[in-house]
């Protein structure tokens, strides 16, 4: 039986594939804890930034990462042989749906084929990415001991979600309680090492499968309170009820209560996804998750009232949506991040130009659309600049992410039509019949 490496500082290498939003927080946590640290993506282009020592996600600063490089710590490549030399590898790649909504392990699946073949006995392996209970066996297990490894003698297996939240300053990587599970006990002990050596609280749990469920938990929890309280809001809207002040009213209560918040839909790549990965996996046992699938069909259906209640306004000022000028305000998913990924702001751009809409976006932090899997037709298109010339030509505009950099008193000198799906403008005064929530 293989002895795990002692994870130390002055000794162990901690390889990171995959850097994006989760990856590279994971990369620039160890270097801070004096860690050599390589990091592995297929993307040139990060690589190139790491190695210039710069930044490539807004909320993280570049200086965070110069630091890193110029301590030594912190190593970029696409050679992916140089697993070889690390003492653990944590896996940080995507897990999207596909067309049918059903789980999309490609990205696991590559990057354990690519991998795997340079594993040494001692290392650590562990996945990240968010999946449905039983991944960790079924896909890493398996091609781990094909391999001719013994997992939990000369490979040791874990599965710990990530918890990134990008933007909110309150929590980094690294005091966000890490859950770990192992394929045996000698993993999970070696698991704990790893992750103990850099977060300030490990939590153990019983199995990989316990590990995997919990994350889903973390995120079905949100979609299902989301999807009520986005339900409430119709029914409010119709009653001529404002949601925002019932909430208000409701979240005073000291107990047994925990605000949702609604909005134009869901985005980020956990909330939208997530869940449709227990959906797909409680079918192979039988099982319909009815209030689950539920929640989804209610959020995905959000951009839609979004654009129904654009028309009712539009309407009510004689005007078509059909040739209408559209300004979208903010397209990453939430507030003060320039992270795109499953936004409903791209559900937006589609349909108002389905609709003939002449629609463009505004968000300082997304100056131009990059490449996504999903929107390839939107890729290159440039934010506008928002200044009272723009906001006046606008026949609407539409608050769909409340971004802090926004000018909301200039909205409400210079937009004749504001449709607000964030409650954005309550604090900012504003004309009779200028702003409509939606």
């Amino acid at each position: 039986m293989s002895e795990p490496v002692c994870i130390q500082p002055q000794s162990s290498v901690i390889g990171v594939v995959g850097l994006g939003y989760v990856g590279l927080p994971l990369v620039l946590a160890y270097a801070d804890k004096g860690f050599a640290v390589i990091g592995f993506d297929i993307d040139s282009t990060k690589i190139e930034h790491l190695h210039a020592g710069t930044s490539y996600i807004k909320h993280i600063p570049s200086a965070q990462v110069a630091a890193a490089r110029g301590s030594g710590k912190l190593d970029a490549t696409s050679d992916f042989s140089r697993i070889g030399s690390c003492d653990a590898i944590i896996l940080c790649v995507p897990t999207p749906l596909d067309e049918h909504l059903e789980p999309d392990l490609s990205f696991v699946t590559a990057t354990l084929d690519t991998v795997v073949p340079h594993l040494r006995a001692g290392q650590i392996l562990s996945l990240e990415s968010t999946t449905y209970p039983g991944t960790t066996e079924e896909e890493v297990v398996t091609r781990v001991e094909a391999a001719g490894f013994k997992v939990g003698d000369a490979i040791f297996v874990v599965y710990s979600p990530e918890r990134e939240d990008p933007g909110n300053p309150q929590f980094a990587a690294t005091n966000i309680p890490k859950v770990v599970g192992g394929h045996t006990a000698a993993c999970l002990q070696a698991g704990t090492a790893l992750y103990g050596a850099a977060f300030e609280r490990v939590v153990p749990v019983s199995s990989t499968q316990v590990a995997e469920l919990s994350k889903l938990l973390e995120n079905i929890y949100r979609s299902v309170n989301i999807g009520l309280i986005n339900e409430l809001k119709i029914a409010a809207d119709r009653m001529g009820i404002d949601i925002w002040e019932v909430i208000r009213a409701a979240s005073t209560k000291p107990f047994g209560f925990t605000p949702f918040y609604p909005g134009p839909g869901l985005g980020g790549h956990c909330i939208p996804i997530d869940p449709f990965y227990l959906t797909w996996k409680a079918r192979e046992f039988g099982v319909h998750t009815r209030f689950i699938e539920l929640a989804g069909e209610i959020n995905r259906a959000m951009p839609e009232y979004v654009v129904q209640r654009t028309m009712e306004a539009l309407n009510c000022r004689g005007k078509a949506v059909k040739g209408s000028r559209i300004l979208l305000m903010g397209l990453a998913y939430k507030a003060n991040v320039d992270d795109m990924r499953e936004s409903p702001t791209f559900a937006l751009l589609d349909r108002f130009s389905e609709l003939g809409a002449e629609v463009t976006y505004h968000d300082p932090h997304v100056p131009v659309i990059g490449p996504t899997r999903e929107h390839q037709n939107w890729a290159g298109t440039c934010s506008v600049a928002c200044t009272p010339a723009t906001l006046a030509a606008a026949d609407c505009v539409v608050i769909a992410t409340h971004h802090a950099a926004f000018d909301l008193p200039l909205l409400a000198a210079h937009a004749g039509l504001i449709i607000d799906t964030r409650n954005a403008m309550a604090s900012v005064a504003t004309q009779p019949g200028q702003v409509v929530k939606a």
